[in-house]
């Protein structure tokens, strides 16, 4: 017998869409993983069907970012935003600055983190303009001085996202990614670090993808506590304590899901047309809907708009409750209203909001 499951359009920011087939799966393997006789939650970290789990994720990861030899990855916990505190407990040497670019709420956060360890400076920042852009690289004034640069390519509350990075010579460059990773194609080799929380791209939460240069590693501070060093998972293989295992077994099921769609080129040209369905669905309203974002920061993961008139914006998140379209309220502290289309959203999901917001325009103009 044939289980018809109905799934909802899900546009939910994070914990976010995962592959149907990724979750069927997962499903038929839940209670015995590849006959061990045990869930893969249930199997010791130090095991060898674990082991083999664990390092098909990360090669499999290493292959699809086409990331360099010299570099480790590293699958930590905490999320992101204990990321933000590990960088300059790492990097941050005595009488050493932190550049920062501020484009939306996490980098605010991350920039706040550097003041209980250095000094950190603002290289540029679009705060004034309510986060609507990226900054333009001639704008970005970087601290000679600096241990690194660090800048956030996605921002899910603004809905805007890099789409080409600074050159930052001999100063590394860091990059949290957690809402845009493997969306697009990418040269690790520009970047020092990158780091991401799995939830919006490439797997449930609980795992923290870190993907860092060696010669940086070789270079962190020593007089840290144990389990904030990247040194000590570098060394371990990620295994120093027991890791998140079912989330990085989603992890490696995700990515092998992403090579059986033709890997990232496919997974970007896909990406690319979902947010056009959206985005055109707002740009030839007429002003019915607006954008948050200016044209050129455009976010292709997160897409940000409002309904000029405020009752109507209700009525438009309410009927689209009730059509079944999750996840479409704007973040808290601005409002409106957001489509999260990640790697894992189908392109009939956005079709069919693009359908649905017409179809409102027309039935309340």
């Amino acid at each position: 017998m044939t289980i018809t499951t109905k799934r909802a359009y899900n546009f939910n920011a994070g914990p976010s869409a995962l592959p149907l087939e990724v979750l069927q799966k997962a499903q038929a393997e839940l209670v015995d993983f590849k006959g061990t006789g045990m869930s893969v939650m249930e199997l010791s970290h130090r095991s060898a069907a674990f082991e083999e789990v664990h390092n098909e994720a990360i090669a499999r990861l290493r292959k699809l970012y086409e990331i360099p030899e010299n570099y480790e990855v590293l699958f930590l916990q905490g999320g992101a935003s204990l990321q933000f505190s590990m960088i300059p407990m790492n990097f941050l040497k005595e009488g050493k600055k932190a550049s920062y670019i501020q484009t939306g709420a996490w980098s605010e956060k991350a920039f706040k983190e550097v003041a209980l360890f250095g000094t950190p400076v603002l290289a540029a920042s679009s705060k004034e303009n309510n986060y609507k852009n990226i900054p333009a690289l001639s704008d970005i004034q970087i601290d000679q001085e600096s241990a690194y640069v660090h800048l956030t390519s996605n921002n899910t509350i603004f809905g805007t996202q890099w789409k080409t990075f600074p050159n930052t010579g001999n100063i590394p460059l860091i990059a949290d990614m957690s809402s845009d990773i493997l969306s697009k194609k990418v040269d690790v080799s520009n970047f020092a670090m990158i780091y991401a929380g799995a939830q919006k791209n490439l797997g449930p939460s609980g795992v923290t993808v870190v993907i860092i240069r060696k010669d940086l590693l070789e270079s962190a501070n020593s007089n840290i506590p144990t389990m904030l060093k990247y040194t000590t998972h570098s060394k371990n293989n990620s295994l120093y304590n027991t890791p998140p295992t079912f989330g990085i077994y989603m992890l490696g099921e995700v990515l092998k899901w992403m090579e059986e769609q033709g890997g990232i080129e496919v997974i970007e040209q896909r990406n690319e047309e979902k947010a056009k369905y959206i985005y055109d669905a707002i740009d030839n309203s007429n002003g019915f809907y607006f954008g948050h974002a200016t044209k050129e920061s455009r976010s292709l993961m997160n897409i940000t708009f409002r309904v000029a008139d405020e009752e109507l914006e209700k009525k438009f998140l309410a009927e689209a409750k009730e059509a079944g379209f999750v996840g479409l309220n704007g973040h808290r502290s601005v409002g409106g209203c957001r489509a999260s289309a990640y790697n894992a959203v189908p392109v009939e999901t956005c079709l069919a909001l693009s359908e649905f917001m017409v179809k409102f325009q027309q039935d309340n103009q």
